[in-house]
């Protein structure tokens, strides 16, 4: 595979936010409380100009496949991030760039200073909390930080 990673851009904006809203769909997790129903989802390379924050898209042959980000969300504590907005479409799963996202996203959040990441999650997204727990990510018992994505039951974080 000859996947570019690289920062988001403008014109990803649309790419996005409907490969995100198609994933959810596709595993029966677009419901209320999630980033289905976010209005940043449709905003994404705005709402990740937030210092101490960044997004990585791939794309393949100059065509969006999917990204993932960090994010300082408001209410973890001091040298918390969240893991967000980590979807690929369906034909570029199991190819080991959703791995190769996360591995690179981890990569920054530590250079960024950051020493714990936070995730929210939902059983739908079986294989993508799998590869959470091969990186390490350990379960929470209560969420954290005000997403405000009460959709999500599912809590994880990993030490850096």
């Amino acid at each position: 595979m000859e996947w570019i990673i690289r920062p988001v851009q403008p014109g990803d904006n649309k790419d996005l936010a409907t490969i995100v809203r198609t994933a959810l769909t596709e595993f029966g997790a677009n419901k209320p409380g999630t980033v289905f129903y976010d209005e940043t989802t449709d905003h994404l390379f705005e709402l990740f100009q937030t210092a101490g924050s960044f997004y990585l898209v791939a794309e393949e042959n100059g065509k969006v496949l999917g990204g993932a980000g960090i994010y300082p969300t408001e209410g973890l504590p001091e040298g918390w991030c969240e893991l967000v907005k980590m979807y690929l479409k369906k034909e570029a799963r199991g190819k080991g760039l959703g791995q190769e996202l996360i591995r690179r996203s981890l990569e920054r959040a530590k250079m960024a200073g950051y020493h714990t990441v936070y995730l929210e999650t939902m059983p739908e997204l079986r294989k993508a909390v799998t590869v959470y727990e091969q990186f390490g990510f350990t379960y929470l018992s209560e969420p954290m930080g005000m997403s405000g994505h009460f959709g999500c039951d599912v809590w994880m974080k990993k030490t850096l």
